[in-house]
């Protein structure tokens, strides 16, 4: 069971919790009651997303839900907002050749993970409308069992301005203990997953289960198993150091130690944390003479080739060779896989042609 930590700020920022809890209630209500009203794109969509601000492993279930619904031979692509992206585009395509910084760490990843097509912009219903525009241009594909392309919404519970088809919510374990913003990480209450499809829940998390079938919550629940490819080059007789910038840091150091792997030194900076000089180099004295420095893949996406040739130089102290730079894959299995499709093809209902 994973409760979460009490914050020393909570008492100070109780006065803007029921300002933040009103105005999530009155959006939801507002939708509820038809007063705002979500935009359609032509082809069907599905929201993955959750509760609370991160760290809820939505990007792992986004890259084996596109895979289950290729091997079905459905056609995908995602909509991400590409959170801290800075580009001029409003939306645009990720290219598998591009940076972190112009379209996002997660899309990135999602690219290189899946290779289904990934747009990113602000306005998700404006990058619905460029990959339907995009595919609509393309020769007409090999016929599928479920000729409608799918879209993949990433990050999306929240993003209610996008209609979509099938709500999955992936539940992180402290999620059901936490409190609303600012004092604790959930962005909205517990009640809201009332609006919920499907629900995600890690393998060894039966106490969730339990809470929400007492809850009354009675939507499918589908069980992911998360694990780390450990690279075959790595000496696992040797320490080594780690290092993320992730919302949840000690479940990756903690599978990296459960895989037999000793963790000489570990660090730790915020999630989709943009590394400085100063910080790379500091990894790079920490982790002379280890094995290697490993890190996730979200994290490697962000490291400029200039930022990691600063990991991967001689330590200008010993003159010996910092160890290489290593990704940990992250990936999450869906259980049963047969009968999630089959729920999830029920959802959307008789699949209707593309125009």
């Amino acid at each position: 069971m994973t409760r979460p930590m009490a914050s020393p700020w909570s008492p100070w920022m109780l006065p803007l919790q029921l300002p933040y809890a009103l105005a999530i209630s009155a959006k939801n209500h507002a939708y509820a009651r038809g007063w705002l009203q979500p935009k359609a794109l032509t082809r069907p969509v599905v929201s993955i997303g959750n509760l609370s601000i991160g760290g809820a492993g939505k990007t792992p279930i986004v890259i084996a839900l596109a895979e289950l619904l290729h091997q079905q031979g459905i056609a995908v692509d995602v909509l991400s907002r590409g959170y801290g992206r800075r580009s001029s585009a409003a939306v645009e395509r990720v290219q598998l050749s591009g940076s972190a910084a112009r379209f996002g760490d997660e899309p990135l990843l999602i690219a290189q993970a899946t290779g289904a097509p990934v747009y990113v912009g602000a306005s998700r219903y404006a990058a619905g409308l460029l990959a339907e525009q995009e595919q609509a241009a393309r020769p007409p594909a090999q016929p599928a069992s479920h000729p409608a392309a799918i879209h993949l919404l990433d990050d999306g519970f929240q993003h209610r301005r996008l209609q979509r088809a099938v709500d999955i919510i992936v539940i992180h374990p402290s999620d059901l203990y936490s409190r609303l913003l600012p004092i604790g990480r959930l962005r909205e209450p517990v009640r809201s997953l009332h609006r919920a499809h499907i629900l995600v829940l890690r393998e060894e998390d039966q106490h969730s289960e339990h809470l929400l079938r007492s809850a009354g919550f009675n939507q499918p629940i589908w069980r992911v198993r998360r694990s780390l490819t450990i690279p075959a080059s790595l000496d696992r007789s040797r320490p080594v150091t780690a290092f993320c910038g992730i919302a949840h840091p000690e479940e990756f150091f903690r599978s990296l130690r459960a895989q037999g792997i000793v963790l000489a030194r570990t660090f730790r900076f915020r999630d989709h944390h943009r590394f400085r000089p100063s910080e790379l180099a500091r990894l790079a004295r920490a982790s002379s003479g280890h094995a290697a420095l490993l890190t996730t893949e979200k994290d490697l996406v962000r490291l400029s080739t200039g930022a990691r040739a600063i990991l991967e130089r001689l330590d200008p102290r010993t003159g010996s060779p910092v160890p290489p730079l290593l990704a940990v894959p992250l990936r999450a299995e869906i259980l049963d896989p047969s009968a999630a499709a089959t729920t999830l093809l029920r959802l959307l209902g008789p699949p209707q042609a593309c125009p």
